[in-house]
């Protein structure tokens, strides 16, 4: 899967006297990049006042140095942010900023604002035009005005967010951080110099020196200030971890749940040789994602493993629109076969899922297009058939090829000689988690958070 799917956003918050947190927050999000890409915010304060800087596109593009000069402080939150399908560039930017003194950044998504707009509407809010993680910062807002601190006031708020929630928050004197009760996106806290960071993901620790204390559990809130960090648990925890963290969003260098992302991939490729053994010369990865997986495929087969397409690692997001003669080209601006490669050889190629399937249809025609004898597919996931509601950027479901056509079918679609996903069960097994502390809804319609009114948007079909 190229760019098929999108998380929405990262999130980072660190406490830090002693250290220049604004840097450190830059360094963070560079590392968390791959879960937004199109703007990122930073906001500090110093315990008097507030700075902050915002921007369209990538880490690297937002700030300058003179930008980062500009934000000084003893603590900081930064958020990347992906938009959803319509939305409307350069809105919504995060973290949010109020007039109460909050700042706030929000990873995932709610199915349902309902009880945060009756809410707002009975104490006279305007909300008209409000995103659900401005809904939610005006909420917390309303009990900060009123006398309380921010870990008091998102603990009064916290039975209005009804969806998926990671979240970091920060006034003038404290940083609170916070998941819904099944944790369906990931959080972590970590220990650095003299004091506490919090990041989506624990790549972004190591990017700065910070040692990983543990995950911030499900339902629960940490808190820091100048007093130190406590813990409190707001709600009973159900544990439903989306395991398209596994699959395709984290990086494989980050712990989630205590595993190894790298390795859980590595595991799933172990599995799908398993259940889909085949006669070939070749195991090539869809890169990036799927190269745990390729790996672990080719070492259980004995298939000698190689690099068949080369990624370009510097096409992201651009404003700059090809001609037409070479929009004709688009993908081998992303990708490039190796015919030295495939010339000749029966390929195994690897990926992490099938959205929609028009980008991979296009890289089994350009490997046959180099000389592949033949291609088989295995991918390292069960068939995406269902939208999801907690944070990332899915299709509707109608756009999900396999909510709408067989394996067969699609195979045919996809132009391969072979088509092999892995099962719910080897994926589950693989995880090395168990398997009742998982959210599948994107492959099972299961929704561990009820969606509400979002549920008249999912059928089930007839062949799942």
């Amino acid at each position: 899967m190229l760019s098929e799917l999108n998380e929405k956003c990262a999130v980072f918050a660190i406490y830090d006297p002693g250290m220049d947190v604004a840097r450190s927050t830059y360094y963070g999000l560079y590392a968390l990049q791959h879960r937004g890409q199109e703007s990122s915010g930073i906001v500090t304060t110093d315990g008097k006042r507030f700075y902050h800087h915002h921007g369209q596109g990538l880490v690297a593009h937002v700030y300058q140095e003179e930008n980062l000069a500009k934000l000084p402080g003893i603590m900081a939150l930064g958020h990347n942010r992906y938009s959803t399908s319509g939305g409307i560039a350069g809105a919504h930017l995060q973290p949010v900023y109020h007039h109460t003194g909050l700042s706030f950044a929000h990873n995932g998504n709610l199915p349902s604002t309902a009880k945060l707009t009756e809410f707002l509407e009975q104490r006279s809010y305007a909300h008209d035009g409000m995103n659900d993680s401005e809904m939610m910062a005006c909420a917390i807002s309303h009990y900060l005005a009123q006398g309380d601190d921010l870990a008091g006031a998102v603990e009064r708020c916290y039975g209005l967010f009804t969806g998926a929630f990671s979240c970091v928050a920060m006034t003038k004197d404290q940083i609170v951080a916070f998941r819904d009760r099944c944790g369906i996106r990931p959080l972590s806290i970590a220990k650095i110099e003299s004091g506490w960071v919090v990041a989506s993901e624990t790549c972004a620790f190591d990017t700065i020196g910070a040692a990983l204390l543990r995950d911030i559990r499900p339902g629960e809130m940490a808190v820091i200030s100048p007093e130190g960090l406590r813990f409190k648990q707001l709600a009973q925890a159900d544990p439903k971890l989306d395991v398209f963290e596994f699959v395709y969003f984290a990086r494989p260098d980050s712990m989630i749940a205590g595993q190894r992302v790298g390795i859980v991939r590595r595991a799933f490729g172990y599995q799908m040789a398993k259940e889909h053994p085949l006669d070939a010369d070749v195991v090539i990865p869809m890169p990036d994602s799927a190269i745990p997986a390729a790996l672990g495929y080719a070492q259980e087969t004995g298939i000698p493993y190689d690099y068949g397409l080369i990624k370009n690692r510097y096409i992201h997001r651009t404003f700059i629109r090809p001609s037409e003669r070479l929009r004709q080209h688009d993908l081998q601006m992303k990708l490039n076969p190796v015919p030295e490669v495939l010339m000749g050889k029966r390929v195994v190629l690897v990926d992490d899922s099938i959205v929609r399937g028009t980008t991979l249809r296009k890289v089994v025609k350009m490997l046959h297009g180099a000389g592949a004898k033949t291609v088989s597919v295995v991918i390292s996931s069960p068939p995406v058939m269902y939208p999801d509601f907690y944070g990332i950027d899915t299709p509707k479901q109608d756009s999900l090829v396999a909510a709408n056509k067989s394996v067969e079918d699609i195979r045919e679609e996809l132009g391969c000689d072979y088509l092999g996903y892995l099962s719910l069960e080897g994926m589950l097994e693989a995880t090395g988690l168990p398997p009742a502390e998982l959210s599948t809804s994107c492959f099972t319609g299961e929704y561990p958070i009820d969606i509400l009114e979002r549920a008249q948007e999912v059928r089930h079909p007839a062949h799942a």
